[in-house]
């Protein structure tokens, strides 16, 4: 709020001051007096919200966090289980503010100096966060030297400052830090005590329209026009739209945007559903000819405590909602001819959880598990002592409707529907086969369109129905052991080995390192439950071991399977990229042979594609080498390469290269390896290198 020396001499002035209302609004607010004194200290988080899928460097969510002392940051999780803090908005902010001197226009009439209490009050509102959204991913475009225009993705996060003030701050994406910065504005929102923010999308006739939702803890909820330059496709409001007025002292808790499709109207439509009080306000936006229609009204008798946690299926437009005696609600949207009604019935989790209070809620992406954080509730009247807070999670789909959801889905990604594969993985572990419907449709699937989707489920499939049926370790894998390991040491006296003690050992490791192959990359607490009995009879146990040899080499037909397809895509690619006899660093000729290697592999597409490219290559082979002996490196496995003299390098799953480095990536199930990036590699190559797993979509760390 100013330079640190006046702020310091400002606030000892402020709370030595004898006027009462200056010194005793300055010790008790938290936002002027961090420290508190006798006050618990400002440690834990007010809100956090994560972006879309896609804005970081691996194609994953970022983190926007605000901290009770007013800080908001934005985190990565840019290698496995490390998170890092990308930037401080707070200071950038604040940097801006104190270049224009905190006005938000330039032609502003200067305000008072800092050691007036009414603006140093006003230069903390002004930079005080109460919330912050982002918005979906949006494109630009950018004009290169050459003057060819490119699009670019970006992303925007609107925040809501206390004194109304919302900034509205556009990354390009991936985002790495402050140099991702677009641009910064602000906007007056007029709305006094600010509670909550949300975005309003809305698209119509293949147009993007977007805006700001903004509720007051007074009660008005109202859309404000959010004006971007050069973003592709969008359009905003020309004006604010008032979804509601009165000041009722009812305060808006929680706003949700779900787009939605009228069955009458036969056009696309906005629903916004707003938590306030115990109430739930709805209000359906729908573009006509005759300009934008606004039907509202209010939901009444589902809770009568006040509304803690709203949380909203943007698949179907169901909307859950909780206070804290414990009470869910199920509101489900049902279009009449103009606007809509809400059919709401009551969850019973305390026939599950008994008596507890409520905290909070969140429905998973794909709408398969609602969260729900509980505390204990009253027994025999009386509160708990102590506060255990739990996270429960409750299924609202089966595991029929999970698998069609899956079958007709048109994200075709599993990593973004985990939610849905979660339930059909637990299913199978469940009762050890694939249900016989299921495994029909996705045959059908997979013969009619073909596309690598169904193959990698079909892969997931077949390798949780693997899992199902191994016996479980006696040891849980992730429980660090406390044994010593065994050392021989002939030499030294009284420490006479015999043979059987060193078979002992050595039986003993060779135990554990079974184990640890069986349970690499497996749920272990999921088949622990779910195990088979292990039988003593070894005529029982050779059919089991028949099916899950059967299983085993239908999981490499269809790995095998999925790995021609992504030759083919990189095979295209180099024959796009490259010119006459050219030598990329890609081994073009291994991975030809290694196709071609098959007999019963008749694809008259790649043999047409392999054909082009020898033309190219011009008799060229291009052989790697290795980087310690200088031999060549033949392509004989799709995993791995190994030289004339032994040494063996993992192969990159992304573009065959032989990844010649200490350092590599692995995708998110540790199915597959990939190599870096490097400066020198063309830009089609790494393209290629920004890829999911091909074997079941997951980023790569």
């Amino acid at each position: 709020v100013g330079p640190k020396k006046e702020v310091a001499e400002c606030r000892e002035k402020f709370a030595s001051s004898g006027d009462p209302t200056v010194s005793q609004t300055f010790m008790l607010d938290r936002v002027f007096n961090p420290e508190g004194k006798s006050l618990p200290p400002l440690r834990g988080f007010k809100y956090s919200s994560w972006s879309p899928l896609g804005c970081d460097a691996n194609g994953r969510c970022l983190l926007a966090a605000l901290t009770l002392d007013n800080r908001l940051t934005i985190h990565a999780n840019l290698n496995r289980l490390q998170w890092v803090q990308l930037v401080d908005l707070t200071d950038t902010y604040g940097e801006r503010l104190y270049e224009a001197s905190y006005k938000l226009c330039k032609g502003d009439a200067p305000r008072g100096e800092l050691g007036d209490f009414p603006e140093f009050q006003r230069r903390h509102s002004m930079q005080t966060p109460v919330r912050m959204e982002w918005s979906g991913i949006c494109t630009t475009q950018q004009v290169k030297h050459n003057n060819e225009c490119w699009d670019v993705g970006s992303v925007l996060l609107a925040v809501l400052f206390e004194n109304g003030h919302i900034a509205v701050w556009q990354f390009q994406l991936p985002f790495l830090g402050k140099e991702s910065i677009t641009s910064c504005n602000t906007i007056e929102s007029g709305i006094n005590s600010p509670s909550v923010l949300s975005w309003w999308e809305y698209e119509h006739n293949n147009r993007r329209m977007s805006g700001l939702i903004v509720g007051s803890a007074f009660g008005p909820v109202k859309i404000l026009p959010v004006n971007l330059k050069a973003v592709k496709g969008y359009f905003t409001l020309r004006q604010p739209v008032v979804l509601w007025q009165e000041m009722d002292q009812l305060p808006v808790h929680s706003i949700k945007c779900i787009p939605l499709y009228h069955p009458y109207q036969k056009c696309s439509c906005s629903l916004v559903v707003a938590a306030r009080g115990p109430y739930v306000f709805w209000c359906l936006l729908l573009i006509s000819k005759a300009g934008l229609n606004v039907h509202n009204s209010h939901v009444t008798g589902l809770h009568s405590l006040p509304i803690v946690s709203m949380t909203a299926d943007k698949q179907n437009g169901t909307v859950y909602t909780c206070s804290s005696d414990g009470k869910v609600r199920q509101l489900i949207p049902i279009f009449t001819d103009i606007a809509l009604k809400f059919e709401h019935q009551l969850l019973k989790l305390s026939e599950v959880f008994g008596s507890v209070r409520t905290h909070g809620i969140a429905v998973s992406p794909c709408g398969a598990y609602l969260a729900v954080i509980t505390t204990e509730g009253m027994t025999n009247g009386l509160h708990p002592v102590n506060k255990n807070y739990q996270v429960q999670f409750v299924t609202l789909k089966t595991f029929e409707e999970a698998a069609a959801q899956l079958l007709e889905s048109s994200v075709q990604n599993l990593f973004r529907q985990v939610d849905l594969t979660d339930l059909v993985r637990w299913k199978i572990l469940k009762d050890k086969h694939i249900p016989q419907f299921l495994q029909e449709a996705l045959d059908k699937k997979i013969e009619s369109c073909g596309s690598t989707y169904f193959w990698r489920f079909k892969l997931f499939l077949l390798r949780i129905l693997y899992q199902s049926m191994q016996k479980a370790p006696s040891e849980v894998m992730w429980r660090p052991s406390h044994e010593d390991a065994k050392i021989l040491i002939s030499d030294s006296p009284g420490m006479g080995s015999t043979e059987d003690d060193q078979e002992e050992g050595t039986s003993k490791q060779a135990r554990k390192q079974s184990l640890c192959d069986t349970g690499k990359g497996m749920d272990i607490d999921d088949t622990a439950d779910d195990s088979l009995p292990q039988s003593s009879d070894v005529g029982g146990r050779e059919p089991m071991e028949e099916k899950l040899l059967e299983i085993q080499a239908q999981i490499e037909a269809v790995e095998m399977h999925l790995t021609r397809e992504h030759m083919k895509r990189v095979l295209g690619e180099v024959y796009l990229h490259t010119w006459i006899t050219e030598n990329t660093s890609i081994p073009t000729r291994g991975v030809c042979d290694f196709l071609m290697s098959d007999d019963g592999y008749e694809d008259r597409t790649a043999r047409v594609l392999i054909g082009h490219i020898l033309k190219k290559m011009n008799k060229q082979t291009f052989p790697e080498h290795c980087s310690l002996c200088k031999e060549i490196l033949p392509f004989t496995d799709r995993k791995q390469a190994v030289c004339s003299n032994g040494h063996i390098w993992l192969r990159c799953f992304l573009t065959y290269q032989s990844c010649q480095s200490l350092v590599y990536r692995r995708c998110l199930l540790h199915d597959s390896i990939a190599r870096h990036p490097t400066p020198e590699d063309p830009e089609w190559i790494k393209r290629l290198l920004q890829g999911p797993c091909t074997f079941c979509d997951s980023p790569v760390f």
